[in-house]
């Protein structure tokens, strides 16, 4: 597919003076545009439910959710990736993104890296990917051989295959077992993916690991309970979150989190089944690590 024929590379007809708008005119009609995107990716929530489905169900054989993209979508990955482990304590093991030339092609663009069908294929060889594990391949333009290179050898190894483009038809899609296509249209400055296709990509990234993660238990009512205090902001988060989840006061969250040794899921449990330690967290791990399964 020729460039010229990718939506995300055509001419937007509402910015074709967009060099003499003001200031106000050209954030305007960026918001406006941006406000397609949701839109768009709302038609594609059977293709995302079904995504999620399976990364459920192979985070569930402990097996690992690797993004792979280069540029803008690879760069992407690798954020969504690095922001499991905070926010739901994950180890950084278990979802992984990788880009196109390294970690040095995050701030650096690397010459070539992308066009290697190999080159996607090694990376994930340096994995040691399994059948266990799921695959996402990244583009906007949905026709990256990094990408492709990397969802063939996963289909070959007997992962599941995801792809997220920003172009219908898209080259990627013919090889992922669950395509998902969010053509948001030309972006206001031509070329330019960063703008409403790296929103798209975002978001539908954002959709896929926080509901796998709900999925298997990191989350109790809409409060972020398997949360890491490793530092002076998520310990207050936390006993914040102890407190929401109880109501209980202040005290109490604090007493509760010290005894817990820190674990806000135990503590939460102690709290609203007077459980010591040892039964909450015995009762936890028969529960899968559902907090709602053991206080209900």
């Amino acid at each position: 597919m020729n460039l010229e024929n990718l939506t995300t590379e055509k001419r937007n007809e509402k910015t074709m003076l967009l060099d003499t708008l003001s200031t106000r005119e050209i954030l305007e009609l960026m918001n406006e545009e941006d406000q397609k995107v949701p839109l768009v990716i709302k038609k594609q929530i059977p293709r995302i439910e079904e995504a999620v489905t399976e990364v459920i169900k192979h985070f569930n054989i402990n097996g690992r959710l690797i993004y792979m993209g280069a540029g803008t979508s690879g760069r992407l990955g690798v954020l969504d990736a690095a922001e499991c482990v905070p926010t739901f304590g994950t180890d950084p093991k278990m979802v992984q993104g990788i880009i196109a030339g390294g970690m040095s092609a995050m701030t650096v663009a690397v010459e070539g890296a992308e066009d290697s069908k190999l080159l996607g294929k090694q990376d994930l060889v340096k994995l040691n990917l399994t059948s266990n594990d799921v695959v996402v391949g990244i583009a906007a333009s949905g026709r990256t051989p990094y990408v492709v290179g990397a969802l063939d050898y996963a289909d070959e190894v007997g992962a599941v295959t995801i792809s997220i483009s920003c172009n219908d038809n898209a080259i990627i899609s013919k090889h992922a077992q669950i395509p998902i296509e969010v053509e948001v249209g030309s972006e206001v400055l031509t070329g330019s993916t960063r703008l409403k296709s790296g929103t798209a990509q975002k978001l539908v990234l954002n959709m896929i690991s926080t509901a796998a993660m709900i999925g298997i238990g990191k989350v109790y009512k809409n409060l972020m309970v398997d949360v890491k205090p490793t530092n002076e902001k998520l310990i207050e988060r936390a006993k914040r979150i102890i407190m929401q989840a109880t109501d209980c006061s202040e005290l109490d969250a604090v007493r509760a989190f010290n005894q817990a040794k820190q674990d806000v899921k135990v503590a939460i449990i102690m709290i609203l089944t007077n459980l010591s330690r040892d039964e909450a967290i015995k009762s936890l791990k028969d529960a899968n690590g559902f907090v709602r399964q053991v206080v209900k």
